[in-house]
């Protein structure tokens, strides 16, 4: 069992890095920072993998999961017969080195320094693959409200993150000389496209995680949204894409249910 105090050490940096997390991204969003705004700079590096920018609300549902986490997890705060929460001595370290990397990565992003960013991102997807591994999402038997309030949460961050990494690498690429359109750009993108749908099926496959299958399917429809009228087959994989990963959803919610 955790201590109390460090128990409260840990709610505490939670809640802090997390608020400068948002923060940070909040102002970078709304005001030139470094060379321009987070969407401006995405700009710089045009690509068809890039999703409409609708897509980007997201954030605002990761954003608020992840602070219905935060009141969860502060659920026994005012009171004096304190609640066992083992997730927070499991997670609670890489959440709060997530939230750092989230922060270094607008400053590098919004800096121009694109090859670092993608070092930030990556600390970001690998915190967000551990947190998940530490849970053992899909297979702990835990309570109603712990899945929909601590799993949940980062089970969208994680699937968004996924999207956004494979987004980031193909700006890097852009940035290094690989032509952003043309015979080479759809293959690379039909082959990223690809790979999102496999880790899709596998999470449904090992882990039934809806939650992240359906930010998958919201970014491949993101991509959709962004070439329909522009790019014919990229718009064509992203259908195919999009059929095949509620296909999957269909058949592991049938099957579970069997």
């Amino acid at each position: 069992m955790i201590e109390e105090k460090k128990k409260l050490t840990l709610q505490v940096l939670n809640l802090l890095t997390l608020i400068i997390t948002v923060i940070i991204n909040y102002v970078a969003a709304s005001v030139p920072l470094g060379i321009g705004n987070t969407g401006e700079i995405s700009d710089l590096y045009p690509n068809l993998f890039v999703p409409a920018g609708i897509t980007f609300s997201i954030w605002a549902v990761i954003y608020t999961f992840l602070g219905i986490f935060l009141v969860y997890q502060f659920r026994d705060f005012f009171k004096d017969q304190k609640v066992e929460m083992p997730f927070l001595e499991k997670i609670s370290y890489i959440f709060i080195l997530s939230n750092i990397a989230n922060s270094f990565w607008i400053f590098f992003w919004h800096y121009g320094l694109i090859y670092l960013s993608i070092i930030a991102m990556i600390v970001i997807v690998l915190s967000l693959i551990w947190i998940y591994l530490r849970l053992d999402f899909g297979k702990s038997q835990v309570t109603r409200k712990e899945k929909w309030y601590v799993y949940t949460p980062f089970s969208i961050y994680l699937g968004w993150i996924t999207v956004a990494t494979i987004a980031n690498v193909t700006a890097v690429l852009v940035s290094a000389g690989v032509e952003s359109f043309g015979l080479l750009a759809e293959i690379l993108t039909i082959l990223v496209i690809s790979v999102a749908v496999i880790i899709t099926f596998a999470m449904l496959l090992l882990r039934k995680d809806y939650a992240y299958s359906i930010v998958v399917l919201w970014a491949v429809l993101g991509i959709f949204l962004k070439q329909l009228g522009f790019n014919l087959t990229i718009t064509i994989t992203a259908i195919i894409a999009l059929i095949l990963i509620v296909a999957g959803i269909v058949f592991t919610a049938y099957r579970t249910k069997r």
